[in-house]
């Protein structure tokens, strides 16, 4: 539907400082679907806000090429 936002929610393990927050925001923010990033550290988790849908792997191996692991991914 026309203007709808897509909405993923990632759960990530192994961030435990606000520099592990910027990168993975950084990282997620340089996909060029990735509208807008959220990463909530006390949480251990990511709210994206994509511009187009965008395969959830994507997403899951940019996150694990920084060494953190994702333990989920919620649409």
């Amino acid at each position: 539907m026309f203007g709808e936002k897509i909405t993923k929610t990632i759960s990530i393990d192994g961030m435990h400082c606000m520099h592990c927050a910027k990168k993975i925001e950084d990282t997620l923010k340089g996909i060029k679907e990735v509208k807008s990033v959220k990463v909530i550290l006390e949480d251990k988790k990511a709210e994206v806000i994509l511009k187009s849908e965008i395969n959830d792997d994507i997403l899951k191996e940019a996150i694990e090429n920084l060494g953190y692991t994702v333990l989920e991914i919620i649409c």
